[in-house]
């Protein structure tokens, strides 16, 4: 029970840095020869589906989860379990995108999605959502940044900007050279590595317990219900069963469908069966590592509670630092370094595909966009770009100190103002005709405009619900206009929908996965 003899890092923690760093500028160079855009930003369409799985879970899983939400279920005030309603929403998601959207998006040979918008509306829907993409991801990816350098401040004693410069270098070097495909591979990699690291955190917690029968003894059963079916989220209540499943699926169906981020792996995919493969490995794979990080967040929040002089260390407004202090504290060396390796890389992974399609964005809907350009003139604006945005994330790392007692809260925050009228943009892009390139713009505008109002003056209802709130609002207001100014911006072009077929094997095996987290979310207070 006493406190560990080993502190802090030595040399075989610093080796394993550093062969980790020098691993992955290894790993850009090898990908360096990129010709043309379809390799530098898809990777030449040549992922299998488990590369790009594992990829779209890296950045799922990011340094946030890997810290913030352990933190959340194991120390918060008011936390706990609850975290896995996060995930309730992800497989019935999962099979809306991989039966409506995403097959015409591959079918139509697009880099960035937002090019399907003018293709449908005009060009300003293109360029206008392209742009809210660019604003909102860079933020969120320096947000991300800032999050991790502030963590690897208080536990190695590394100056801040220190630790910002490093993860941007680094990563920026092999994003840079070796585009999508570095992306991926060095995701497959970080995600291995992180998922590493919450065995082994949850393992030696276990172990200063005493084992899991003294966990299930001192844990905080009230930190153990999963699943709220009272709350509606309408009267200052979060984290409740209906607005976490309504909200969460128009939540991801955006993320997963609309940001440039993440279509830009699945059109990344070999063929459209890849695709749907990597959608239904990521339903299903996305709960059980949640589940993961999260009994872990409770073992080491238990071992905290019952340990004085582990809970002496955590700041009381800053439970983040949890999880970094037991790694410094708790755990023995090399292992150290290759935890510390697990929080840079998962930084990096988010770092890299930020970095990747904020390039593709930008010279594909402002700097290319309707121009003939010879291939040689685009990879080098493409590496440009991408060291424009790359810098222009490490930069706001800076500054973006007191934004939310949770980071994560405040990056969800900013995604969920305009998630929901963006995917509404996008539904009616493809399923209702009616919809022109005018109703289109005021019906985001006032989307968007409805989240942010009730953001600043609506604090009872649950942020989550501004996804569903957010899209219903844009798609009346979008036909509305439509049908009063019908001659405006008519569609460009006949876009050809891919036929939709809910009756395939791996929509029953989504639905049938989403039945069984729900009842395991449900069930959890009876295990222990």
């Amino acid at each position: 029970g006493s406190r560990p003899y080993f502190r802090l890092m030595n040399l075989l923690d610093y080796a394993i840095i550093v062969l980790y760093i020098g691993g992955f500028l290894y790993l850009g160079y090898r990908f360096k020869n990129q010709s043309d855009k379809n390799d530098y930003y898809l990777g030449g369409r040549s992922f299998g589906w488990f590369p790009l799985a594992m990829s779209t879970a890296a950045t799922q899983l990011s340094a946030v989860s890997f810290i913030s939400a352990p933190a959340f279920v194991g120390l918060k005030e008011g936390g706990g379990m609850i975290w896995l309603t996060y995930e309730l929403a992800v497989p019935l998601a999962m099979i809306f995108l991989m039966v409506v959207l995403v097959p015409t998006f591959y079918k139509s040979g697009i880099v960035s999605v937002y090019e399907f918008l003018e293709r449908r509306f005009d060009s300003s829907t293109r360029i206008l959502l392209s742009i809210v993409f660019q604003v909102s991801r860079a933020f969120g990816t320096g947000v991300m940044i800032y999050t991790v350098a502030l963590i690897l401040e208080s536990v190695m004693d590394i100056p801040m900007w220190q630790s910002i410069v490093l993860i941007g270098i680094v990563t920026m070097v092999y994003s840079l050279q070796g585009g999508m495909k570095a992306v991926v591979y060095g995701d497959m990699i970080q995600m291995i590595i992180l998922f590493i690291g919450i065995i082994i955190c949850f393992g030696f917690g276990l172990h200063y317990l005493g084992g899991w029968g003294n966990f299930i003894d001192k844990v905080d059963t009230s930190r153990i219900t999963a699943v709220d079916f009272s709350s509606m989220g309408f009267s200052g209540d979060e984290f409740g069963f209906w607005p976490m499943l309504v909200g969460g699926v128009f939540l991801y169906v955006a993320y997963y469908g609309t940001d440039q981020s993440q279509v830009q792996r699945l059109l990344s995919a070999s063929s459209l069966k890849t695709m749907r493969q990597t959608l239904v490995c990521n339903g299903l794979m996305r709960f059980p590592i949640t589940f993961a990080y999260c009994i872990m967040g409770l073992v080491i929040g238990t071992f905290a509670i019952s340990q004085t002089e582990f809970i002496s260390l955590i700041p009381g407004d800053k439970p983040d630092r949890m999880i970094p202090i037991f790694i410094r504290d708790y755990l023995p060396n090399g292992i150290i370094g290759l935890l510390i390796v697990a929080i840079f890389s998962a930084a990096m992974s988010s770092l890299s595909s930020a970095i990747n399609s904020l390039s593709a964005a930008s010279v594909e809907d402002l700097f290319a966009r309707g121009k003939e350009i010879s291939e040689k003139k685009y990879m080098s604006l493409s590496r440009l770009t991408a060291l424009f945005w790359g810098t222009v994330c490490v930069v706001i790392a800076f500054f973006v100190g007191d934004i939310a007692d949770t980071v994560i809260e405040a990056i969800n925050k900013v995604g969920s103002v305009s998630f929901g009228p963006i995917l509404a943009i996008f539904v009616a892009a493809l399923l209702i005709k009616k919809i022109n390139g005018l109703g289109a713009n005021v019906g985001l505008l006032m989307g968007v405009g409805l989240n942010v109002y009730m953001w600043l003056f609506v604090p009872d209802i649950f942020w989550f619900w501004w996804n569903a709130i957010g899209a219903v609002v844009t798609l009346v207001v979008a036909y509305a206009v439509s049908a009063l100014a019908p001659k405006v911006m008519l569609a460009k072009e006949e876009i050809v929908v891919e036929p939709i077929n809910f009756r395939q094997t791996s929509v029953y095996i989504l639905l049938a996965f989403f039945l069984v987290i729900v009842l395991v979310s449900v069930l959890l207070p009876n295990w222990f």
